[in-house]
C-alpha cells in the first residue's frame, strides 16, 4: 500500500509522509528525554547559552585542524548553516598562532545556476564560497591560513571535489546543520516518481550518493529565503551542488548543530529520535545517520522550544 502523501508538497517526500504515531512520539520528547537518546555511536550534547554553543562548534574546527600533520594531513567538512562560528573560527586560529599550512576544509554546498550550466559565482548573494571566505578564511593572517588548493568548494564539475576525499586527506569531522526539511547539506528527500513513486529509496540506495547536483524540496527554498534573503524566494536557486552520504561516510564523525535557527521543534526532536531507535528512513534523510558510526546533535537549550499548540 503507498504511503499518504505530503502535506506539504504531494509531488515529494519528506517527514510528514511517516506514520502519525512515530511524528507524535517525537512531539512529546523533553529536554531529558532528548538527553537520554544517546548511545553508542550517537551522542546528545546540551549548551546553555548560544556563547557556549557556537565557541564549541567553533572549537571542533580547531580540533581537526591541530590533528593535521604535513605526512598525515586532516581536515573539517563545514556548513553555511549555521554561521556564527566562522568569525569565532578565525580568531581563535589568529589568536592561539595555530598554522593551518597542512590542514584542509571542505565546503559542504553551493548554489548551481541553471543558465550557465555551472555554480554560482561569488558575487551571487547568496554564495556559499563567498561566505566561508568572508566570515573566516579572508580574516586569518597568511602566515597561517592553509594554501588555497586545500580548501575543497563544490563545483557544477563535481570531479576535483569528489576526488578530494579521497586524496589521502582525514575529514575528522563533517559539521552540519538541519533544515525544516530534515537534510544535512543539501540531502534532501526525493520527488515522487518513477520507481520512487509509492516508497522512497531504500536507505541503502539513498546512501549511495555522491556528491551531486540536486533539485531543492520546497521547503527548502522557503528556508533559505527566510533564513538568508529575507524571505525573497527568487533570490534562491532551485538547484545546488551538495556533498553527498558516500562522503558523508568518510568523516570519522559527523556533528550536527542545533540552535533553534533553522529547523523547528518537532524537526530537533524527530530526526535524533529515528537516528537514536535506528529508523533510517530517506524521506527524512538526516534520519539516515542512524547507521554512521559516530554521530553528535549539538543543541542550544534556548532553541529546543516546544511542539504544543500554541495559537499566535
Amino acid at each position: 500500500m503507498p504511503r499518504k502523501l505530503s502535506h506539504i508538497a504531494p509531488d515529494w517526500w519528506d517527514y510528514t509522509t511517516l506514520d502519525d504515531d512515530l511524528i507524535n512520539d517525537a512531539a512529546r520528547l523533553t529536554e531529558r528525554d532528548l538527553r537520554q537518546l544517546s548511545r553508542p555511536g550517537f551522542k546528545v550534547v546540551m549548551y546553555d547559552t548560544l556563547e557556549d554553543f557556537y565557541l564549541a562548534e567553533a572549537l571542533e574546527y580547531i580540533h581537526a585542524w591541530q590533528q593535521s600533520t604535513d605526512d598525515n594531513p586532516a581536515g573539517i567538512c563545514g556548513p553555511i548553516g549555521p554561521t556564527e562560528q566562522l568569525p569565532l573560527v578565525a580568531r581563535l586560529v589568529t589568536e592561539l598562532n595555530i598554522s593551518l599550512k597542512s590542514a584542509h576544509f571542505w565546503g559542504m554546498d553551493e548554489w548551481y545556476d541553471e543558465a550557465t550550466g555551472k555554480e554560482v559565482t561569488m558575487e551571487h548573494p547568496l554564495s556559499f564560497e563567498k561566505a566561508d571566505r568572508h566570515l573566516c578564511f579572508n580574516s586569518i593572517p597568511k602566515r597561517l591560513v592553509m594554501p588555497d588548493s586545500q580548501l575543497h568548494f563544490p563545483r557544477a564539475d563535481v570531479s576535483e571535489y569528489v576526488k578530494s576525499w579521497t586524496a589521502g586527506v582525514r575529514c575528522a569531522v563533517m559539521q552540519g546543520g538541519q533544515g525544516d526539511i530534515k537534510h544535512w547539506a543539501f540531502n534532501d528527500p526525493l520527488r515522487r516518481k518513477g520507481k520512487h513513486k509509492d516508497a522512497p529509496p531504500s536507505p541503502e540506495e539513498y546512501r549511495k550518493l555522491g556528491t551531486r547536483i540536486v533539485e531543492l524540496h520546497p521547503v527548502t527554498l522557503a528556508q533559505n529565503a527566510r533564513t538568508s534573503g529575507g524571505g525573497n524566494v527568487t533570490l534562491v536557486p532551485q538547484k545546488a551542488i551538495t556533498v553527498g552520504p558516500k562522503e558523508t561516510w568518510m568523516a570519522e564523525k559527523v556533528s550536527i548543530w542545533q540552535a533553534g535557527m533553522h529547523d523547528n521543534p518537532l524537526g530537533q526532536r524527530l530526526t535524533a529520535l529515528m537516528i537514536s531507535k535506528r529508523l533510517p528512513d530517506s524521506a527524512v534523510p538526516m534520519s539516515l545517520l542512524a547507521d554512521h558510526p559516530n554521530v553528535q546533535f549539538n543543541y542550544f537549550r534556548g532553541g529546543l522550544g516546544s511542539c504544543q499548540v500554541e495559537m499566535h
